[in-house]
């Protein structure tokens, strides 16, 4: 019986997730048919107004379900597995994991981690994983294990004063990259060849002058980002313009391009990158503080970040996390202290369905997607009713 039950379970959870996608995804890419793939004004238009027909177009019936982490941490880092599996990291040198989609959470932080501030995990399955400490100089650390977080080892500890760490994003099991704020005028970029378990510093001749001012924002683990096998982006902020840079050699040499997201100030800029492919991405950012003005929120390229331009409706806040829902070209979530969003256009426009706080988002292959923030917070995304 006890069999049976766990298979009705997963039989459950698997379904609400193709029910999931399937309502939010088939609207959109009905209007759509005939487009192609193209990012041009005719192409988002028909999917806007097929998406609006549908009951779910601005978000309605959309939720995030609490999943009870015991911890009172605040979670900007969060890697979504499969339905079943998720992994967060935060404050107080804390790391959670789930293998039963979210029912109960495990305490799997690293021993004698308490004053490290994680921001980022990226995790391959239940048993490895990840995770980044921030901080100048030695509290930007590296952990990796291979056991479900039963053991961990430090496999970096930064000893340059000047350096500090912000993001890392992986393009398989064994290659990845951590970025670093600007170091004598550039971003420092780590690199790995064997799954974390030792890093070196990347020559610094193929990266473009950092601005006056420029930094990361080490919000929700997304101001490093990848897609496939080399590409890579960096989104940033508190410089006269916020940019982004593109890698498509793992992080070797670098473009940059200007996102029109505001800047200007240390706390304004681009926080938070995705990108569904080479070409396809979405920004979104503002100005963090409490109670500060972000007319202008999100952005969207179609190229591959060599150009970007304003999503023509913007989410009402600063947001700080997004993702695309998987197996779509036009859905996504950006996620924030105010509340969370929803886009059937890829990225243009975009429709408040929850005003709960959440710091970042990710969704798996298999069709689920998770959010944590503040005091614990950790959801999934469902549907009202199912």
């Amino acid at each position: 019986m006890r069999v049976k039950g766990t298979m009705r379970r997963m039989m459950t959870a698997g379904l609400c997730g193709v029910a999931l996608v399937a309502v939010l995804t088939a609207p959109a890419q009905a209007g759509a048919a005939g487009t192609g793939d193209r990012s041009d004004g005719a192409a988002a238009e028909s999917a806007g107004a097929a998406g609006s027909g549908s009951p779910y177009a601005t978000g309605a019936g959309l939720t995030w379900r609490a999943s009870d982490s015991g911890s009172d941490a605040r979670f900007r880092g969060l890697a979504a597995v499969d339905r079943r599996t998720a992994w967060v990291a935060g404050t107080k040198g804390t790391v959670l994991r789930t293998v039963n989609g979210g029912r109960s959470w495990r305490d799997v932080s690293p021993p004698g981690a308490g004053a490290l501030e994680f921001r980022d995990v990226e995790a391959f399955d239940s048993r490895h994983a990840v995770v980044l400490a921030i901080g100048e100089g030695e509290a930007s650390r590296v952990f990796r294990t291979a056991d479900g977080g039963a053991t961990w080892t430090e496999s970096f500890r930064n000893t340059d004063p000047a350096a500090f760490y912000d993001c890392m994003t992986f393009f398989d099991a064994r290659h990845g990259i951590a970025l670093s704020d600007p170091v004598d005028g550039k971003y420092r970029v780590l690199s790995t060849g064997d799954g974390g378990r030792s890093w070196r510093v990347l020559p610094s001749a193929g990266m473009p002058a950092a601005q006056p001012g420029e930094a990361a924002f080490a919000a929700s683990g997304q101001c490093l980002v990848s897609s496939g096998g080399r590409d890579a982006w960096i989104a940033t902020g508190g410089a006269a313009t916020a940019r982004v840079l593109h890698s498509a050699d793992r992080g070797l040499t670098w473009t940059v391009a200007q996102a029109p997201i505001p800047a200007g100030d240390p706390a304004r800029g681009v926080f938070g990158l995705a990108f569904r492919d080479a070409r396809h991405g979405l920004a979104v950012g503002g100005d963090y503080r409490a109670g500060e003005p972000s007319p202008r929120t999100a952005a969207v390229t179609g190229d591959g970040g060599a150009t970007w331009t304003d999503a023509r409706r913007q989410p009402p806040g600063y947001r700080s996390g997004v993702a695309w829902l998987p197996h779509s070209r036009s859905a996504a979530l950006a996620v924030g202290p105010t509340g969370s969003e929803l886009t059937l256009d890829g990225g243009r426009r975009w429709h408040t369905f929850d005003t709960g706080s959440y710091d970042t988002v990710d969704c798996t292959p298999d069709l689920s997607c998770w959010a944590a923030g503040e005091q614990g917070r950790i959801g999934r995304l469902a549907l009202s009713g199912r």
